[in-house]
């Protein structure tokens, strides 16, 4: 068994907890969001192992780093049921790599946390248990979680979307499902959403109801996410002393701190390109030191990033030894000189990103879908300015498969992005979902009646 590791809020008013504990809670009492109370260093001897290994083992190596309370059988049997799809790396011109991380139930990167979550969440719940997960989505993470969670007992899944910024694909994928999972459409942006959610957590009214949430303040999504840096590094490296650069593209911070986590754990992480896109408070931040939301956010193509005010900037605050606490308020600055030396922040356009799906599969033939190319032309970008690094290896995250959004590509290239089989069928099915004003009244009053 792994030593116990004890989970803290970011708001130092929380008592540690363990695992279990802090993801069936989600947010700690002090609205902080939870973090390990050390992170576990990996030997180079075992990223080597992890090259050629199933992705299912380099999961359950690192989970078995932070949990306890589950015997080793367990957890493997779960990673195995978990992870029956792989990640797909695509070698690109140089030494560039893309990560396609959307191969799972609902194509998309969040399938990687959100298939491992559902039995982790299920495993400390007694027959006579009741959990309400609530979730905000700004485009993936809803169906991801609807998808994992879809008729798991005791286990009712409340989702939260702007109802004008999520692509029909990814707003159906939420709706149609049914049963345990309930979708509301908000009058609002991703923002409001994520505010209703955190509002109901610490709200006294409804200590009645067991509540959790499955967004990335989980850390039950950060340490699963962390896997696949771990696992695509090793594929590629010639060697554990060799470095890498990851490229990611940000909303609200969780694969970047999944990645945090993954260089915590010793990955020989050189540079990560920390790209956004015109939601650019974080990239600003970088350069001045003075952080200050996006109110409302910028509605961009790439919609699941359409953040004013990334949760997970907290955690990233904290890693560097400074304080923020929930509501974006910069308590204590970091280290901004370490920050600086790890971090390459950068916002994208639009226009930009247009370019560079168009650019991309002229010049490599890869169909770019918008969230994969504002990391992929922050990463070129990059290059260009640091010609040094071209022998680096990189690599960059493509965080959705194309074809959940078919009107921009079609537009930009002029051609239907294949369909997987997890999109397919979406147009025969019936959607059900409320809608609601971004007040959280209207929201308070929806749970009392669950």
């Amino acid at each position: 068994m792994a030593e116990s590791i004890s989970f803290y809020s970011t708001n130092y008013r929380a008592p540690k907890t363990d695992f279990f504990t802090a993801v069936l809670t989600g947010q700690a009492p002090d609205r902080g969001l939870y973090m390990p109370e050390r992170i576990p260093l990996i030997d180079k001897a075992d990223f080597q192992k992890f090259a050629g290994a199933p992705y299912f083992e380099t999961a359950r190596f690192v989970l078995r780093l932070f949990l306890n309370g589950i015997s080793d059988a367990e957890l493997l049997a779960k990673c195995k049921k978990a992870y029956s799809f792989v990640p797909r790396l695509e070698k690109a011109s140089g030494k560039k790599h893309l990560l396609w991380l959307d191969t799972g139930p609902t194509a998309s990167f969040k399938d990687f946390a959100a298939q491992m979550m559902s039995p982790l969440m299920g495993h400390k719940l007694t027959p006579d248990e009741k959990l309400f997960i609530l979730t905000a989505t700004s485009g993936d993470t809803g169906s991801a979680i609807a998808n994992a969670f879809h008729n798991i007992p005791n286990i009712e899944i409340i989702i939260l979307f702007p109802v004008n910024e999520v692509t029909p694909n990814q707003r159906k994928q939420m709706t149609t499902l049914g049963g345990n999972v309930k979708t509301i459409a908000v009058n609002g942006k991703f923002d409001h959403c994520q505010a209703m959610v955190k509002e109901a957590f610490s709200d006294e009214r409804l200590g009645n109801m067991r509540l959790s949430s499955a967004n990335s303040i989980n850390i039950a999504r950060l340490i699963p996410q962390s896997v696949y840096f771990i696992w695509a590094y090793a594929q590629l490296a010639k060697s554990m002393d060799e470095e890498v650069i990851f490229s990611i593209p940000s909303g609200n911070f969780g694969d970047m701190m999944g990645a945090i986590l993954a260089w915590k754990m010793g990955l020989p992480i050189k540079k990560l390109i920390v790209a956004t896109n015109a939601n650019d408070e974080f990239p600003a931040f970088m350069k001045t030191g003075k952080y200050g939301k996006i109110e409302p956010s910028r509605m961009c193509i790439s919609n699941a990033m359409n953040v004013g005010h990334p949760s997970n900037l907290t955690r990233l605050i904290d890693v560097f030894g400074g304080r923020m606490d929930e509501t974006g308020n910069l308590l204590k600055t970091p280290d901004m000189e370490k920050m600086r030396g790890l971090i390459h922040a950068v916002s994208v356009s639009d226009e930009n990103t247009r370019k560079c799906i168009a650019d991309t599969y002229k010049k490599e033939s890869i169909v770019l879908e918008p969230h994969g190319a504002v990391a992929w032309y922050a990463l070129e970008e990059f290059l260009k300015e640091h010609k040094e690094e071209n022998e680096t290896l990189c690599i960059s995250l493509e965080t959705a498969n194309p074809a959940k959004f078919p009107e921009e590509i079609n537009k930009i290239l002029g051609i239907s992005p294949e369909v997987p089989e997890s999109l397919s069928k979406l147009d025969k099915l019936k959607e059900d979902y409320v809608k609601m004003e971004a007040h959280y009244g209207d929201f308070y009053k929806y749970l009392t009646q669950r």
